[in-house]
């Protein structure tokens, strides 16, 4: 069995550490936003660039908070991308206001700058990039947009902690960022737990109440908050792994690269492609971007009868994943935009060709290549059908 993502072995190489620390929270008698909440906060922020970290829940109540801090709620809208996961617009839509699409660059999956000026309007009030799967959305461009029209920019990091983009951390570009600590993250807990980094000291004090049910002191309850704390054993969990997490990355850039050599003659396997100094290219291994940094949190190819390859991957005994079947703008939770098939070609095309296959520090380089064999059978059969 090759599994899409081996928690497991992850915790194999540290188990020793990540026991000390369990056992220092147990002994410590501190469960909730205790000493290794504050400590993880301030590594994280120092990691990522920036002044405040606030540990929350989860993403989705990062998403949350951070558009509650910035007042954002009925009659307003959030330009966001159509292909991601359901969390960024639950959070759109958990403040009252309405998320507007722009579609996805096939090249990167995230979404077209080039496109965002037209869907702005006098309600517009946040941009929310997503840095899907890992590699960092056209920032500088998505930045001088916002700032020529006033808009906020909250970034969706839930894919991307220890990304860049000319050298600055993904997650360091707008007035706020949300990160996920889901256990198949490239940092992730032990369970949910999630974190918003920022700048700006208002956002920061205010996400901080909100997530302590709307109060600074306790029993003082300044407005309607969230019961959204980040709890101790998570954080101990989370700091050791903080520590590995740049070679753990480095590892996955490694094996994205060396997928890529191998899929480079397999014209029927279209591999992801990087943003480098403003054009596309499919990286290989030996090369060195030093404009872009993706962390590969998923590697992501696009194929023909997909449901075909998957069921090669199956009947092998490889894990796979399709990240993400539908486009938001299609689910029913949505349908209320009354955006119809063909709104938004490029992510539908995506949705219905991507496939994500095992990627994680550790992967050798026997279980890729057979990774790599089962795809080319696959892809091999349905061009001679």
């Amino acid at each position: 069995m090759i599994p899409l993502c081996d928690v497991n072995l992850q915790h194999a190489s540290i188990m020793s550490e990540l026991q000390e620390a369990m056992q220092r929270v147990l002994e410590s008698g501190r469960y909730i936003l205790g000493p290794e909440v504050k400590q993880f906060e301030q590594e994280v922020a120092d990691y990522c660039g920036v002044r405040y970290a606030v540990g929350l829940n989860s993403g989705t109540d990062a998403l949350h908070l951070a558009l509650r801090a910035l007042d954002i709620g009925p009659g307003d809208e959030v330009i966001t991308t159509p292909f991601t996961f359901v969390a960024t617009t639950e959070a759109i839509l958990m403040v009252g206001a309405k998320p507007v699409f722009v579609d996805i660059h096939l090249d990167t999956y995230n979404l077209d700058a080039a496109q965002l000026a037209a869907k702005i309007t006098p309600r517009t009030k946040a941009i929310i990039p997503v840095h899907l799967y890992g590699q960092p959305c056209d920032m500088p461009a998505i930045m001088a947009i916002a700032e020529q029209h006033g808009i906020h920019v909250v970034e969706d990091c839930a894919q991307s902690i220890g990304a860049s983009l000319q050298s600055q951390k993904a997650g360091a570009f707008g007035i706020c960022s949300c990160l996920s600590f889901f256990p198949s993250k490239n940092l992730g807990a032990i369970g949910d737990a999630g974190m918003l980094l920022t700048n700006d000291s208002e956002v920061y004090s205010r996400v901080e109440m909100l997530r302590r049910h709307g109060g600074r002191v306790k029993y003082y309850h300044e407005e309607l908050g969230v019961n959204s704390r980040l709890d101790e054993l998570q954080a101990a969990v989370l700091r050791v792994k903080l520590r590995e997490l740049s070679n753990w990355n480095e590892q996955r850039r490694s094996l994205a690269y060396a997928y890529n050599v191998e899929f480079a003659a397999v014209p029927e396997v279209t591999c992801p492609s990087e943003l480098r100094d403003g054009t596309n290219y499919i990286p290989r291994l030996g090369d060195e971007n030093s404009f872009l940094k993706s962390v590969y949190h998923q590697y992501t190819i696009l194929v023909e009868d997909r449901d075909a390859v998957v069921k090669s991957l199956q009947d092998d005994d490889i894990g796979c994943a399709i990240y993400y079947p539908v486009p938001l703008h299609l689910q029913k939770l949505h349908a209320d935009l009354e955006l119809p098939v063909g709104s938004f070609p490029n992510a539908e095309f995506a949705a219905a060709r991507c496939l994500s296959l095992p990627m994680f520090a550790g992967l050798s380089s026997e279980q890729r290549q057979q990774v790599v064999s089962c795809v080319k059978r696959a892809v091999a059969k349905i061009s001679t059908a």
